[in-house]
This record gives C-alpha cells, structure tokens and sequence, in this order.
C-alpha cells in the first residue's frame, strides 16, 4: 500500500507539474492554480468558506437568500431530496454518499449528517425510486434498500462493465417519469470517435439493469438532465469540446430523444463541422440534432433541475435552474454560478440565479449539482469548495 501511495503521489506531482507548464505557456489555458486541488486533494487546500464569506461574496435575486447549509464534504457532487427533506450528497473522490439531515432547528444548516454508503467506486449518479437508492458508479449500477434515512440489506449490484476512465468517468442517473433508469455516460476524450459507442450518451435501462439500450448519441459530457413538468420533455446540459479559443464552441442545453444524434464529435453548436473529425461527416452534421440553448463556451453547466414546487410558480414559471461549473481552457475565466432558464415565445433565456463565486478572476467555489426540496428550497454542492449551500425563498408573494 505505501509502494502504491508514494507512486500515485509521484503521479500526481507530474501531472501538477504539466497543467502548471500548461497554464504559464499556453495563456489561452487558464487552469486557476487553486483550482488543482480538484485532482490532488492533500497538495492544495481548497478555499475556505464560511458564513461571513457566503454574506459577503454570493448573490441571489429579490425575495431569495443564500445559507451555507454544510461544509467540509469533499468533492460534493450530485444531490437527491428524501421526502422528508434530508439531502443525499454523492462523494465520488471518497467513495461514499453521504446525507446532510434537514433544518429542524431554523438556523439554515444541516442538523448532521451521516454516511449512507461507502466504498463504492466513484459514486456519482444518485436516485430515489420506489424505496430504493439507485447509484451509479465509475463502471457499473446499484441499488439498495433505503427507508430516507438509511440502508438494509445488501447493495444489488445492477450493471457491471460500463466504460470507465477517461476525461469523463463520472456517471449521472435518473429514474424517469416512465419508470425507466437513464444514465449519462461522457466521452473519453477531449474530442475523438470512441470505441465504446456507450461514451457520449445517454443509455436507458430497466429498473433492474436489464435491456440496456443507447437512448441518444452525440452528447460529449450530459452530465445532468431533468424533465420538464411543463412539456414533459427531457432536457440534458452537455460541455462543448476545448482548445477552439475563448469563444467556441458553445455548452449546450438540448432536448433530448430516443434516438437523437446531437453531433459530437463532428460537429459543434448549431451543427458547425469540428475542424478535427468533422472533414467527410456533410451528411452526419446535416442529421444531427441542433442545441435549443447556448451557453457561453467553457462555462461548463453540470447539474440541472426543473423547479416544481408552488413557492416558486409566480416568479419562475416553468423554469429550470442549472449549475455552470465554470471555464478552465479560456483566457478569462467566466461561468461559476447559477443561472435560471426561462422559456418564453421566443424561446429559452438565461438569468443569473446565484453568482459571486468568481469575483476579478478570484475563484471561491464552483457549483456542480442543483436539487429542490418539497418545501421550495434549492440546493447547490460545491465540489471545489467542498460545500453545499441553500437558497430559500424570503418572499412568497413575488
């Protein structure tokens, strides 16, 4: 074990080392220093955060506040909400899922947490259906029994063998209204056709693991998606592809249906030919399925959710908030925040929901998941800064 620890910390020392080349060379790829300690945890301390900063730093629109609901949960990354309100949290970096217990007590905080789930293989995709917990991990799917508090009897071990490794290995999941399991699996690469034809999709399973089936192709890193209750229709974020300059190619929200090909890796955008793999694919870029929305390029949204609850009906009608990780290949970072998306007549716009967590290039915390509970509040993990945050409503009459 010590042989195997000293070799992955000469590892991780190499690959600070090339991603600090990288950053003082090559200008256009800004990867904030403080930033490494995403991929090397115990060599950079992460920021620190606390209430005073939270006061000072995050913004929320009228008839909102924004709380630090729990810090110190490393590598915070997809949440879930038991209906009891107690927020499931996957900690793919430690192997466990943890769950923060709700606000009893009115100060803003989670009253504790506990562990749910341990040693688990970067454990990502999370959800609750039919008194189960579903997850999914690096190169499979489980479920155990959970009554919304804890676990019994043993993990079921679902899917075994999904592809693992590469630039995207997280897996995000989602039992849909259907009564169906859909999993995101991302590209391995920057920008390659893969041998897996499983990478860059969305699959779809039986709730048992059995009948998997390749729902739709094309999307690089789909690392979440939701349905809307409006139209019922499923909508997947997704993250362009790097090194096209500061402004290209755009992150994606798409609509998503069985059998789509939304372009990656030969196009990008609104079906515009990738200069690498888009040569001779006329034809695959002319079928493929354009984005409904744009993100700026490099902004990275990650978690996605549909607002349902009534508190939020005559503010937010219909809208959708999503976590926008933030840039690390462009000159000048943007994204880290939260906006909310609006659809209207003219189609779907973009409003900031929860900013500040970059300020002059100053990097505090980048948000990677967003849920809702049944009360109204929204949830925000923070994989950077190791935390989770709550925005309530202060106002139920906007």
């Amino acid at each position: 074990m010590k042989i195997l620890r000293r070799l992955f910390i000469g590892l991780g020392v190499v690959l600070a080392l090339f991603l600090l080349a990288i950053w003082i060379v090559l200008p256009p790829v800004n990867v904030p220093l403080s930033m490494l300690s995403n991929f090397f945890p115990g060599f950079f301390d992460p920021p620190r955060v606390d209430d005073a900063i939270v006061s000072a730093r995050l913004k929320v629109p009228n008839g909102y506040q924004v709380t630090l609901f729990a810090v110190g949960v490393k590598d915070a990354r997809v949440l879930r909400v038991t209906d009891t309100n107690h927020v499931l949290v996957a900690s793919p970096g430690t192997g466990r899922v943890l769950i923060l217990y709700s606000d009893g007590n009115g100060d803003g905080r989670s009253d504790g947490y506990d562990v749910v789930l341990e040693g688990l293989n970067g454990p990502n995709g999370l959800d609750l259906y039919e008194g189960f917990l579903y997850v999914a991990e690096e190169d499979g799917i489980g479920r155990v029994p959970f009554d919304g508090r804890q676990t019994s009897g043993e993990y079921e071990v679902l899917v075994e063998g999904l592809p693992a490794g590469g630039n995207h290995w997280k897996k995000t999941l989602r039992i849909g209204p259907d009564g169906l399991m859909y999993v995101a699996v991302g590209s391995s690469c920057n920008v390659c056709e893969e041998n897996d034809v499983r990478r860059g999709a969305i699959l779809q399973y039986q709730l048992d693991g059995s009948g998997e089936t390749l729902f739709a192709t094309g999307l690089r890193n789909s690392a979440g998606f939701d349905w809307s209750p409006e139209d019922g229709q499923l909508y997947a974020t997704d993250n362009g592809r790097d090194l096209l300059g500061d402004d290209f190619p755009p992150c994606e929200l798409n609509r998503i249906r069985a059998g789509g090909f939304y372009g990656w890796p030969y196009a990008n955008g609104d079906r515009v030919r990738d200069p690498d793999l888009g040569s001779g694919k006329d034809t695959v870029i002319a079928d493929s399925i354009p984005p409904v929305f744009d993100f700026p390029a490099h902004n990275a949204p990650l978690g996605i959710v549909f607002l349902r609850s009534p508190i939020h009906r005559s503010y937010m009608a219909g809208s959708a908030v999503v976590a926008l990780h933030g840039s690390w290949n462009r000159s000048r970072k943007d994204g880290y925040k939260v906006v909310s998306l609006h659809w209207d007549a003219n189609g779907i716009i973009a409003q900031d929901f929860l900013t500040g967590f970059l300020l002059d290039d100053d990097v505090i915390g980048r948000p990677a998941e967003v849920a809702e509970d049944h009360q109204g509040n929204i949830y925000v993990s923070d994989d950077f800064a190791n935390a989770v945050y709550r925005v309530s409503r202060t106002d139920a009459a906007l």
